[in-house]
């Protein structure tokens, strides 16, 4: 008989079926009865997500899955484009959980190989938004803390260590007070000018720790380093002190999150890579506002100058060693200091200390301080005022149509100016003539979004583009140096006045405001 992996049912009657089921609720378990048609408050509820699918007016539902899909870009734009100070220049520690926790089956394939997929995807988002950073992986296993990593700039080196996880299998129960002390040790030699953060992802739902875990805590929060926490199983109550303890001026909430499904397990993990608002700040005396403690530990976020080198990479005609891992190589580096080769950038130089970076590197960080701004939804009346402009100004793709207004209905359109921002259209006559699925919040009826800036219509894959890659308007950039469009003065980054303030018209230095800045 071959073997089978099927458990084998007894025959029962749907009476006794009934009689030994149990329902999923929060409370105690009780018996359903057999002729109980409704659910018990609490168990497994079934969303009706076909109620939301609608035929357009050609029977298909072309146009509602088009929505969705633009809903679900737009999601992620949606957010708080207010210019705040960040600390662009991070030291984080990864600290993941390798234990027999992570061997469950609820996050698909598991929850060990899912994290180590995200860790990869994060490693690499992380360096792509932070380059001058750095970055170390911590992993718990069998109550100790092991060193996956070390602190380093080098996305390629956390990248191979996380690819020799695969070889290993979870095990053992977690430590997260020796996690969180070897995290510690870490990051108290990193300077002042930059943040110390730690991210927890914690699988399980106790800890192994040889001591008291609340005096790790204590140490945390006087050294100023901030933890987040990823949950996979639900909220655990030491780790929800951990994060109100060392983020007080944060809601726990907003830095403790648990994965419901793998899409919001990757959105959490992604999450970790903007830059972290600075709690303190400085006034132009350079004394902070708030905790004046002078020491190690109490880094915080004073205004300081930073000395940096900008190297130019050299092709040596012979192999020489470089002073960062004593490799052979014709490739590298000069140290503008000292003359010591290094392979990569970012870097710090062995010799000497000083932080090496490209200008690029300094570029690509600046549009967390900077973000550009949210773009609008254009009405059919304001697409209908705008007949010119027929495609995408990005792609040059072919905006929907303009419908006709309906019988009896006049068009009336109220221009209005308001804070010297573009003139604003409002429209009575197309209320009821959105395309399907553009009643979505964030969702352009028209298929058109509008720079506020400069009043150029975009599609939605160049919303999405511009603000998830290239972090700039291409019809802002566009426009020629020295221009007025309605108020808004070139020179002005992601539409933000006042933040910085360059003058290079008069053949002298360039003159940088950077007050709200770094």
């Amino acid at each position: 008989m071959p073997d089978s992996d099927d458990e084998y049912i007894q025959d029962v009657s749907d009476d006794e079926v009934g009689a030994h089921q149990v329902s999923r609720a929060n409370g105690p378990s009780t018996r359903r009865n057999a002729g109980q048609g409704a659910r018990s408050v609490g168990g497994w509820e079934v969303t009706r997500t076909w109620e939301n699918v609608v035929e357009g007016e050609d029977g298909t539902i072309s146009g509602t899955v088009e929505g969705l899909l633009e809903a679900g870009k737009r999601k992620r734009l949606l957010k708080d484009t207010t210019p705040l100070q960040r600390g662009i220049i991070r030291h984080l520690i990864l600290i993941l959980d390798l234990s027999t926790a992570m061997t469950e089956k609820d996050l698909k394939p598991t929850r060990y190989l899912l994290t180590l997929r995200y860790a990869q995807e994060f490693v690499t988002e992380y360096f792509e938004q932070n380059p001058i950073s750095q970055l170390g992986i911590i992993g718990m296993r069998d109550g100790l803390a092991v060193r996956v990593s070390d602190m380093s700039g080098n996305p390629n080196d956390h990248t191979s260590h996380l690819k020799t996880l695969r070889e290993q299998e979870p095990k053992g129960h977690p430590s997260l007070q020796n996690a969180l002390d070897m995290a510690r040790a870490a990051l108290f030699h990193a300077p002042s000018h930059g943040t110390r953060e730690i991210l927890l992802i914690f699988g399980s739902l106790l800890s192994s720790d040889p001591g008291d875990i609340h005096t790790t805590i204590t140490a945390l929060a006087n050294s100023q380093i901030t933890a987040s926490v990823i949950g996979l199983a639900a909220q655990v109550a030491i780790c929800r002190t951990l994060v109100s303890r060392t983020n007080p001026a944060l809601n726990p909430d907003e830095a403790y999150g648990v994965a419901l499904n793998e899409q919001h397990y990757r959105d959490l993990f992604m999450k970790a890579t903007t830059p972290p608002v600075t709690a303190k700040s400085t006034d132009p005396s350079g004394r902070t506002n708030g905790n004046t403690d002078n020491d190690h530990d109490g880094g915080g976020s004073r205004s300081s100058l930073l000395m940096m080198g900008f190297p130019s990479r050299i092709v040596e005609s012979v192999k020489s060693l470089c002073a960062c891992h004593s490799r052979p190589s014709r490739g590298g580096y000069l140290c503008s200091r000292c003359n010591s080769k290094v392979c990569a950038l970012p870097s710090t130089c062995p010799a000497c200390g000083l932080t090496l970076i490209l200008s690029t590197h300094l570029a690509r960080s600046y549009h967390h301080l900077f973000p550009l701004r949210n773009w609008k939804e254009v009405s059919w009346a304001r697409a209908s005022l705008r007949r010119k402009q027929p495609g995408c100004f990005g792609c040059g793709t072919i905006f929907p149509d303009i419908p006709k207004a309906p019988k009896g209905k006049e068009v009336a359109t109220v221009k209005e100016k308001a804070n010297g921002i573009r003139e604003r259209e409002k429209d009575a006559g197309f209320e009821a003539m959105g395309r399907e699925g553009a009643t979505t919040v964030g969702v352009s009826e028209s298929g058109r979004y509008e720079c506020p800036v400069c009043g150029m219509f975009f599609c939605i894959d160049c919303d999405v583009f511009a603000h998830e890659m290239v972090h700039n308007c291409s019809g802002c950039q566009s426009r020629e140096a020295g221009l007025q469009i309605d108020g808004v003065q070139s020179g002005e980054l992601n539409g933000h006045r006042h933040l910085v303030d360059i003058q290079v018209d008069h053949g002298g230095d360039d003159d940088v405001d950077m007050e709200n800045g770094v």
